[in-house]
């Protein structure tokens, strides 16, 4: 553990740090931040209605929308001069998001990321290969930060140039990854073309996050990149990389909230639900200066429970995402997320994990194309045996999700490799 004192604090102790951060927090956003000022006053709440977590509920929620509104610095709760950092979302779906950092920010920031290396076996005698994308995405520098506060050798490689990655890999001697999931794959795709065993490399394990991603996908890594696979779990929003990490015991992810105070609300009704029940996530920063975001809705679909973990820890614990609200599509009135996809295709143990799902109208009816890339030992065989193996995951497919699916087989290295969030949906009926 990194730090074992706020990792296994005691559940009391633990809401008392979070009740004295909230009110901090609180007062600061009234005082600082317009737009809390006006949501606070709209409601007839004042910062010292507020003397508990357990009073979070109290406040309003905070969309992705109300940054978009804001751009670029207007919901930042410090002046220009106290941000020593800027980072901002892709923007793929309308003005990016900016969120900013203050000197304080960025120390918390590389505690958490290198409590999440800790919680993987890392130390300060470990070398750490980050190939997350260094720039206004929040996962190269996340990354990197953490493994320089952990002490262990960092190298900033970035995305892009496997090959020169791989030679990197077997030059450098790194003991553990940073990557999305996809382009773990990648270069493990990579290492097979050259004939390079991965038992020759040094690595052990791998941290992986940045887009979703199944434990089938989990036990594909593992298999071909010999490591450890462990799932990070952030947004830009709240830090970037390092709100939550997975223990050795990989039951779920580490919530850390001491700085991040976790709820599961009913997405319909924005209602708080029990330990276990599924529904989405919101955080509240507690901690941050620059941009403390209170009850941020994430959209991502989660569970969390509490207790003593195996591992000691007695931080909440979150189950692995089911998938982003508005990742999950609605196809003939069925919710699919594209993650149920993938499970079907790696249990089936003959497609790559490389996948595609075109979504379309015809006639007013959805209509559902999963594109499958064959590995090379299948794709040579006779026509037959393709038809048979389309039947087969036609089957798998229409057995999970509730609806049926036209299944192309598609030839080994087909669909586009990303080097950073993989592509797997094409919504062609908004267009």
């Amino acid at each position: 553990m990194f730090e074992p004192k706020i990792e296994c604090m005691p559940a009391g102790e633990m809401k008392a740090l979070q009740s004295e951060r909230l009110m901090r927090t609180v007062q600061r956003v009234y005082e600082k931040v317009p737009f809390y000022r006006e949501k606070f006053d709209a409601m007839g709440l004042a910062p010292s209605d507020i003397t508990s977590i357990d009073d979070i509920t109290k406040l309003p929620f905070t969309v992705k929308q109300d940054l978009r509104d804001h751009y670029p610095y207007g919901l930042f709760a410090c002046p220009m001069e106290d941000v020593v950092r800027v980072h901002a979302s892709s923007g793929t779906t309308g003005k990016q998001t900016v969120v900013g950092y203050t000197a304080n920010d960025i120390s918390l920031w590389s505690d958490v990321m290198a409590r999440t290396f800790a919680a993987g076996g890392m130390t300060n005698a470990d070398i750490g290969h980050v190939s997350y994308g260094y720039g206004l995405f929040t996962g190269g520098l996340g990354a990197h930060y953490g493994s320089e506060r952990l002490g262990s050798a960092t190298v900033p490689v970035s995305v892009g140039n496997t090959s020169r990655q791989v030679q990197i890999m077997q030059d450098f001697k790194p003991t553990f990854l940073c990557s999305t999931p996809s382009y773990a794959l990648y270069i493990a795709e990579t290492l097979e073309e050259k004939g390079i065993d991965p038992a020759t490399l040094s690595l052990r394990s791998g941290f992986f996050g940045a887009e979703p991603w199944t434990d089938d996908m989990r036990r594909e890594i593992e298999r071909r990149l010999r490591v450890k696979a462990f799932d990070i779990y952030g947004l830009s929003e709240i830090i970037g990389p390092g709100v939550a990490f997975e223990c050795s015991e990989q039951t779920g992810l580490h919530v850390n909230e001491d700085h991040f105070y976790v709820e599961i609300v009913d997405k319909d009704t924005l209602e708080p639900v029990p330990d276990g029940t599924y529904g989405e996530i919101v955080f509240t920063c507690i901690t941050k200066e620059a941009l403390p975001l209170i009850r941020y809705r994430t959209r991502d679909i989660g569970a969390i429970t509490h207790g003593t973990c195996a591992c000691g820890r007695t931080l909440v614990k979150m189950a692995k995402p089911k998938g982003r609200t508005d990742d999950m599509l609605i196809i003939r009135g069925v919710n699919v997320f594209p993650s149920q996809v993938e499970s079907v295709l790696l249990n089936m143990g003959q497609a790559s994990p490389h996948y595609l799902l075109i979504v379309d109208r015809v006639n007013n009816l959805d209509t559902l194309e999963i594109q499958v890339e064959l590995t090379e030992d299948v794709f040579s065989d006779e026509v037959k045996v393709l038809e048979g193996y389309k039947a087969k995951i036609r089957a798998a497919v229409e057995s999970t999700l509730g609806i049926a699916a036209k299944i192309t087989l598609v030839a080994p290295k087909t669909i586009q490799r990303s080097e950073g969030k993989a592509v797997r949906v094409v919504d062609k009926r908004a267009k």
